[in-house]
């Protein structure tokens, strides 16, 4: 099994008449995962499956006209990780919330993995890693600032509060597979920044492109599936996830007292009332009731899955 990661910015008029095949194909194939559409934005996806089932989806996918360059980043997996094969129309394919944030009229200037380093080993060069805070905290380049967001929508408020002043500064961005910088690049440039530089295909593509040995990341990378995360060498972690307020958890978070599978972690105890556990608790015996908890009591559908933040 593998899963393939993959994002394409473009204009889709006609897209929702293709979606009747795109779900025919997936059953078809075996292929269970979620792909997000918007028809003035792209696609967002990941999805889960034989190598040659994700080769046909790939392939159907270059074929809609505006998706030719579609670029992707696999990775293994140990077995079938999602639940279900969706499509979901949305506004945006990731939620910046704000119209200066669009790929599609200027992005940032693309860095290959293998030249990365150099960059960010310049001490002129702010390096910003733009995923969410639980996310950066996992892991993350040497010396990256961290912006402190709870979801990308925060980005903006980040800009306004503390960057405006690097206007001139070479400005470095990273995020999982490429799409929230791709916004965030854009997003800087309408803003007046000069120098504003992407690592190209994100944290997954650095991985596959640079050696270990040559690496100057630290720790794991936060993936939006149940592996949770990936190390260099794409291999799962240790890691489970919370399926209350979807922090990574560690394993002496899941040993605490604190920990119910599906209720609560050491992160949410304290701020959840005690109806909202009730609710969990019904919800995970459901899916236990199900067979949709994996042994460890997460739950294996990929209605769990933000598949929104590549």
């Amino acid at each position: 099994m593998q899963v393939t990661a993959f994002y394409q910015f473009a204009k889709l008029p006609d897209f929702a008449q293709r979606v009747e095949a795109l779900m025919a194909l997936g059953a078809e194939n075996g292929l269970k995962g979620t792909l997000l559409y918007a028809e003035l934005e792209g696609v967002n996806g990941m999805f889960c499956g034989a190598p040659e089932a994700l080769d046909v989806l790939l392939a159907w996918l270059r074929s809609v006209p505006g998706l030719e360059q579609l670029e992707e980043k696999r990775s293994p997996a140990p077995k079938q990780l999602f639940k279900h094969f969706k499509v979901k129309k949305r506004k945006e394919i990731v939620s910046l919330g704000h119209p200066d944030g669009d790929p599609l009229k200027q992005v940032g200037q693309y860095v290959e993995p293998e030249n990365w380093n150099a960059l960010i080993s310049d001490p002129q060069t702010l390096t910003i890693d733009v995923r969410n805070d639980y996310e950066v905290a996992i892991g993350s380049f040497k010396n990256a600032l961290n912006p402190h967001t709870k979801t990308f929508r925060e980005f903006p408020k980040y800009v306004e509060e503390r960057l405006l002043e690097y206007k001139d500064r070479p400005i470095a961005m990273l995020c999982t597979g490429g799409i929230r910088c791709e916004k965030s690049t854009s997003y800087l440039l309408a803003k007046g920044f000069k120098h504003v530089y992407h690592l190209k295909g994100g944290i997954l593509n650095y991985f596959q492109k640079v050696p270990p040995q040559e690496s100057l990341w630290q720790g794991d990378c936060f993936v939006f599936d149940h592996r949770v995360t990936l190390g260099h060498t794409l291999q799962p972690g240790e890691r489970q996830l919370c399926h209350a307020c979807r922090q990574p958890l560690e394993d002496h978070e899941l040993k605490s007292p604190q920990y119910e599978p599906g209720v609560s972690c050491p992160h949410c105890h304290a701020n959840t009332s005690e109806s909202r556990k009730v609710a969990f608790r019904q919800r995970h015996k459901a899916l236990r009731a199900k067979g949709d908890l994996s042994p460890l009591g997460s739950p294996t559908g990929s209605d769990f899955i933000k598949c929104d933040a590549f």
